[in-house]
C-alpha cells in the first residue's frame, strides 16, 4: 500500500519536495553572498532576492522589528475598509483548516498586519520572529514572504521555507493572495495563510486566492450600497437640472445621469479637483463640478463632448511609474490638463509604446506582454479601451503615439521597481536594460523620479519623429 504524508511527518511522496528546498537553499546562499546560482530560482523569487541583497538587508534577521500601537491598529483597519470581508475570511479559511497548524493574517496595501489569528501556540512561535498584529511585513523590512511581495508585486504567492530571504523564516511556508479594491483596481490588502514549512499543503494557495477573490465580492456589494445610497439623494437634483449632468462618486463611478449615455465609470483627476468649478474632462469636454452628498455632480458645460483628438496638437504625455502601487498617465494639451490612474495592463502597454517610439503591431506588443504573439485579439481590445479615452493621442498601422505628442516616462529609482507585478517579458526586458546602466531605449530616454522633478519644465523622454511603418 501507498505511503501516504500527513502534516509534518514527510512520506516517501515529500522527498521531492525535500530534494526541491535543499536545492533552493543552496541558491539561496549563492544569491545572498553575491554569487551566481547555480539553479536559478523561480523568476519571482529570483527577483525579489536580488532586489533585497541590492538594498543591503541582513538575510540572518532583516531589519529590527517594527509593530505599530492599538490605536494605529485600529485606525488602519478603519481606512483599509477590510474590516467587512473579515467575518467572510473567517469562515472561508479557518473552519475548514481549523485542524491544521495555520495562522490566517490579513495585511494592508503596506504589509501592516492588521488581524493575526490562529492556533495559540502557533502564534507564540509567530511572534518571536515578529509576524504578529501590528507587524511591519513590507519586503524591504522582513524580505521575501507571501505578504510583503505580494503587496509590492499585487500577485498571488507561495512562499516556502528556503524561498524566503531571511534566515529566520525558513522553518515557514506562506502563501499569501492579494485583495484588490474594486473601486479602483489597486490592491487593498493582502490574505495571507503560514505555518510550519513541513506541515502546509500545496493547494493552499488556491484557497487563499479563492478567500481573496470572496473578498473582493464584498468589497463590491459594499461599493454597490454606497453607490445605491448616493443615487437615492442624486434622483430629485438630476431631475431638476436644465441640461446633462451625472452624479458620481469619490473614484468617479457613476450613481445616476440625465441626457447622457450611460457611463460606467468617470475618469477624474488623479490629483483631486482642487479649487476650480470648471474642469477639462476626457469625453465630456468642459465641466462644471461641484460636491453633492459623498460624490459630485458633474455638468458639461459644451453642446456635445469634445473629441478627445483635439489634445494631440502639441500634447504633452507623462506615464508616471514612480509610485509602484499606482501608474498614472497625465495629457497636458491645447484643449485642457487631465490625469488619472492606469490599470497594470495599460500601464504595461504605454511603456512597451513608449520604448518603441516607430511604433508596435498587435503582435508585437503581443508578445511582450504573453509572450505569445497570436493573443494580439488580446491587444486589439485592450488598446481599443486606451483609446476611449486617448483618442487622437494614439495611432494605428502600428500602434504608436502621434508624432505631435510629446512624451515623457518617469520611472521609479530602483530598476526592480518598475511595474514590479507585471511578469511580461517586455517589462522584464526593460527592467534588466535600466539595471546595467541603459539610459536610451530605442530612443526613449526614461528619467528617475528625482531626476523629473529637477527638470519639470520640459519633457524628459521625447519621442524623435521616425519612418513610418505601414504593417498593422
Amino acid at each position: 500500500m501507498r505511503e501516504t504524508a500527513h502534516p509534518g511527518h514527510p512520506g516517501r511522496n515529500d522527498e521531492a519536495a525535500v530534494r526541491s528546498t535543499a536545492k533552493t537553499a543552496r541558491s539561496h546562499e549563492q544569491v545572498v553572498t553575491g554569487e551566481i546560482p547555480r539553479q536559478a530560482p523561480r523568476p519571482e523569487i529570483g527577483d525579489s532576492w536580488e532586489r533585497l541583497r541590492r538594498l543591503g538587508l541582513d538575510p540572518e534577521r532583516g531589519r529590527e522589528p517594527e509593530h505599530l500601537g492599538t490605536a494605529e491598529i485600529e485606525h488602519r483597519r478603519r481606512a483599509s475598509g477590510l474590516d467587512v470581508v473579515m467575518p467572510t475570511l473567517r469562515d472561508t479559511l479557518l473552519d475548514p483548516v481549523a485542524d491544521l497548524p495555520l495562522i490566517l493574517a490579513v495585511a494592508d496595501s503596506h504589509g501592516t498586519v492588521l488581524w493575526h489569528e490562529g492556533p495559540r501556540q502557533l502564534r507564540r512561535s509567530a511572534d518571536l520572529i515578529g509576524f504578529m498584529t501590528g507587524g511591519r511585513w513590507g519586503e524591504e523590512a522582513v524580505g521575501t514572504n507571501g505578504i510583503g511581495t505580494v503587496a509590492r508585486t499585487g500577485r498571488p504567492l507561495r512562499v516556502h521555507s528556503s524561498e524566503h530571504y531571511v534566515r529566520n523564516q525558513h522553518a515557514w511556508t506562506c502563501v499569501g493572495a492579494p485583495v484588490r479594491d474594486p473601486r479602483t483596481g489597486r490592491v487593498a490588502g493582502v490574505v495571507d495563510l503560514s505555518g510550519p514549512a513541513r506541515g502546509v499543503h500545496p493547494q493552499l494557495l488556491a484557497l487563499a486566492v479563492t478567500a481573496a477573490r470572496l473578498a473582493e465580492t464584498e468589497l463590491r456589494a459594499a461599493q454597490l450600497e454606497s453607490l445605491h445610497r448616493l443615487r437615492t439623494v442624486a434622483a430629485p437634483v438630476l431631475a431638476q437640472a436644465s441640461g446633462p449632468a451625472l452624479v458620481v462618486d469619490r473614484d468617479g463611478w457613476t450613481a445616476a445621469t440625465a441626457g447622457l449615455p450611460p457611463i460606467s465609470r468617470l475618469r477624474l483627476p488623479a490629483d483631486g479637483w482642487g479649487s476650480a468649478s470648471v474642469h477639462w474632462l476626457p469625453s465630456l469636454g468642459e465641466c462644471a463640478v461641484e460636491p453633492l452628498a459623498d460624490g459630485w455632480l458633474v455638468r458639461p458645460l459644451t453642446g456635445s463632448p469634445q473629441a478627445v483628438s483635439e489634445q494631440a496638437a502639441g500634447a504633452r504625455l507623462v506615464l508616471d511609474l514612480s509610485r509602484t502601487d499606482r501608474p498614472e498617465v497625465s495629457v497636458r494639451g491645447g484643449a485642457g490638463s487631465w490625469s488619472h490612474a492606469l490599470s497594470p495592463r495599460h500601464a504595461e502597454l504605454l511603456l512597451l509604446l513608449a520604448a518603441h517610439q516607430s511604433g508596435q503591431t498587435a503582435a508585437e506588443l503581443a508578445l511582450g506582454l504573453f509572450g505569445d504573439p497570436s493573443r494580439a485579439v488580446t491587444v486589439r481590445a485592450e488598446l481599443s479601451r486606451l483609446r476611449r479615452y486617448l483618442g487622437g493621442l494614439l495611432e494605428h498601422r502600428p500602434y504608436r503615439f502621434a508624432e505631435t505628442v510629446q512624451t515623457e516616462v518617469i520611472r521609479p529609482a530602483d530598476p526592480s521597481q518598475l511595474l514590479p507585478a507585471s511578469s511580461a517579458p517586455g517589462i522584464r526586458r526593460l527592467r534588466a536594460l535600466l539595471d546595467d546602466g541603459a539610459i536610451l531605449l530605442a530612443g526613449c530616454r526614461i528619467a528617475e523620479a528625482a531626476e523629473a522633478a529637477e527638470q519639470s519644465a520640459g519633457p524628459l523622454d521625447r519621442q524623435v519623429p521616425s519612418p513610418r511603418r505601414t504593417d498593422g
